[in-house]
């Protein structure tokens, strides 16, 4: 269901021509924040989805910690996205397909198994995988 959610504000996105990805805060079975890629619509290079449903469930929360929050998000997160997480103290993050080039927690970098961190979270993918790479394929193929 909150992966659901993220794909229709993935596909909102894409509407706008922003790259498809969508992105929602979760705490106690309630969405509290959520977002989708915006950095061309709002000349922000840090409009990341996940950013802005952290930014989004911090002012809901009136807190930057989000302790057992999970975040779903369509695509796994880049470099900054997944540090901004750390930052949060999300609990748990979801995501749907694996971004082969700028992945950082299981493609690339790994991130989530470093010893360097000084929170862990916990991560699962693979969810609804194949709606959020057609989205990005589709995006894509129209862009060419």
């Amino acid at each position: 269901m909150f992966m659901q959610r993220a794909l229709e504000l993935a596909a909102k996105g894409a509407e706008l021509g922003e790259v498809p990805v969508g992105a929602v805060v979760v705490l106690d079975g309630e969405i509290i924040g959520e977002g989708f890629n915006q950095p061309i619509t709002s000349s922000d290079p840090s409009a990341h989805a996940e950013v802005v449903a952290l930014r989004a469930a911090a002012a809901h929360q009136e807190n930057y910690r989000l302790p057992q929050s999970t975040l779903y998000v369509t695509i796994e997160p880049c470099t900054m996205c997944f540090g901004t997480l750390i930052h949060a103290r999300v609990a748990r993050l979801v995501y749907g397909a694996a971004e082969p080039r700028a992945g950082v927690v299981a493609s690339q970098l790994q991130l989530p198994s470093q010893p360097f961190f000084n929170h862990k979270i916990q991560v699962e993918g693979g969810v609804l995988a194949e709606q959020a790479g057609d989205l990005v394929k589709a995006f894509f193929q129209k862009r060419r």
